[in-house]
């Protein structure tokens, strides 16, 4: 059976916490998400008014099957990826929660890779990215050397809201390219316009120090 999309908190928060939800399911279909990223969306939600809403609408979304949770509960495979993008081990690395949630997302996107299945993450943090990236670039030369692996497709909260809209260029004609660190759709032309989207100013709201990230 194919695992679903696997998103981190900080793209959840974006999309839930502005109601957009529609939108995300749209573009990615139901998605899945660790128990460390279920945990911290609704700690963040609780602890900041800027995301209350995102509680409720992850609990929507879970009851109807939008979300599957997936166990943290630490297999050897869990493990071995944890230990090697993390550098600490397992239970060592499960007290910090600093970035926890999106080291987890790509230990289960990379079990499952190795297991033969395609699996898209969707990663806003930049060094979330990057070891995301890694471990992309990791497995195309298990793959390249003749092992049965799967894949993994990054893409983050710009790629999706990319997805759905039609292209457009900024008042000058002159296309701002931003790098969004994935491979779907990885640029994305600059739209300046006096009106904001819910999602860009959830983005901009993540970008705070108390949002999304710790």
């Amino acid at each position: 059976m194919s695992i679903r999309p696997i998103i981190d908190a900080g793209p959840g928060l974006n999309f839930l916490s502005v109601n957009k939800e529609r939108l995300l399911i749209a573009v990615l279909r139901p998605l899945s998400a660790p128990e460390t990223v279920r945990d911290e969306v609704l700690r963040k939600s609780r602890q900041d008014d800027r995301f209350r809403a995102a509680a409720a609408v992850w609990s929507k979304l879970t009851t109807h099957d939008y979300i599957q949770i997936l166990s943290d509960d630490v297999t050897p495979e869990l493990a071995t990826v944890v230990q090697r993008i993390s550098g600490l081990p397992t239970a060592e690395r499960m007290k910090h929660s600093k970035d926890l949630g999106e080291a987890m997302v790509i230990a289960h996107a990379v079990v499952a890779a190795e297991s033969g299945q395609p699996v898209t993450v969707l990663i806003d943090d930049g060094q979330g990215a990057a070891i995301a990236t890694s471990e992309i670039r990791r497995l195309q030369r298990l793959s390249s050397g003749g092992q049965s692996v799967g894949s993994i497709t990054l893409a983050s909260t710009l790629t999706v809201w990319d997805e759905q809209r039609a292209p457009s260029t900024c008042p000058t004609e002159r296309p701002c390219a931003i790098r969004t660190g994935g491979y779907v759709n990885s640029t994305m032309a600059c739209r300046h316009r006096e009106d904001r989207s819910a999602i860009g100013h959830a983005l901009v709201l993540s970008a705070l120090p108390a949002a999304a990230h710790e």
